[in-house]
């Protein structure tokens, strides 16, 4: 293929493949630990691009929380309803899915933003600010760097890469109306050989109440 591949090409080739090797970066699981943490019983929890529903969708239903996943891959989709019979799964992309108002507890935003143009990542923070209920809880893992549209490779296949610069990002989060409550960064290696250490970057969040 000429061109770089979409997210939803990139991992419905990836599949099962991506749980085995970044399945449980260390700042998803902490970011997990936040919402069980904070979450009143049987909260609604947005997770927009679930991937394999493993470990964020299943952890959260399994502690009776009312999950739905959203993701580009049809492929992913069919593993997490298989994987994760207790959350709900819809193949779609955030950018064109609605959600009524305050209608969610919590969101969590865990590597999505990585191949969207920086206009529509603004757009989809605005529109999270507003599914959340009063009080409900963001959290979002991402990659961060001063980038956009960079060519990268991964599992060998060629995309585009847009981030931002950790303050950059967090000033994104504070205009559309969220109170930033922490940020946490460390140093992710994958379990893939040749592929090279990578910094995440947790931001968590509330909607004020």
């Amino acid at each position: 293929m000429d061109r770089p591949v979409t997210a939803a090409e990139l991992f419905d080739a990836i599949g099962s493949g991506y749980e085995d090797v970044f399945g449980r970066a260390p700042a998803v699981d902490r970011a997990v630990r936040y919402l069980l943490r904070a979450l009143p019983p049987s909260s609604r929890v947005l997770d927009i691009g679930s991937g394999t529903g493993k470990p964020v969708a299943e952890e959260l239903s399994s502690a009776g929380h009312r999950v739905t996943g959203l993701d580009v891959s049809p492929v992913m989709i069919d593993i997490a309803r298989e994987r994760v019979p207790a959350a709900t799964f819809v193949h779609a992309d955030v950018r064109e899915w609605t959600s009524p108002p305050e209608t969610w507890e919590a969101v969590c935003a865990f590597f999505p933003f990585l191949q969207m143009p920086r206009k529509d990542t603004e757009a989809v923070l605005a529109d999270i600010a507003r599914w959340l209920v009063p009080g409900g809880h963001f959290a979002l893992v991402t990659v961060p760097r001063d980038v956009e549209n960079e060519s990268a490779e991964f599992f060998g296949r060629s995309f585009l890469v847009t981030s931002f610069a950790p303050e950059d990002l967090v000033r994104r989060v504070e205009a559309v109306g969220l109170e930033v409550t922490a940020t946490h960064s460390e140093i992710f290696t994958a379990d893939e050989p040749g592929t090279p250490p990578e910094e995440h970057l947790l931001i968590t969040a509330r909607r004020p109440a």
